[in-house]
């Protein structure tokens, strides 16, 4: 059986990823980190990083963006399903932000 290796999607996913975060991290520390869902230590750290250790960092085969949640009616409900999308999505980010808060306690 023939498996995809998805490495390069993977690098070049970690890489768009590192960019954002640094770029968001530089513009609105605070609101980034809570985008990102990341710490002040990796923040500062993430921060400071040369775009030579970004791209070796993005070069790890393991995926480094991650999904905040791992509830399936969470998800549903930021996809705008339901009855009404616009509600949903607003409801959907309401209860990340109250687990994000919960998790930093």
């Amino acid at each position: 059986m023939n498996r995809p290796d998805f490495q390069a999607e993977i690098r070049e996913l970690n890489l768009a990823y590192l960019m954002l975060a640094q770029q968001m991290l530089r513009g609105d520390r605070a609101t980034a980190m809570f985008r990102l869902g990341i710490g002040e230590e990796f923040a500062d750290l993430l921060e400071t990083m040369s775009a030579a250790k970004l791209v070796r960092m993005a070069g790890s085969p393991m995926l480094l963006p991650c999904f905040r949640f791992d509830e399936a009616q969470l998800a549903r409900l930021m996809s705008g399903e339901g009855r009404d999308a616009t509600s949903a999505g607003l409801h959907a980010a309401i209860i990340a932000a109250g687990r994000a808060s919960e998790a930093a306690a």
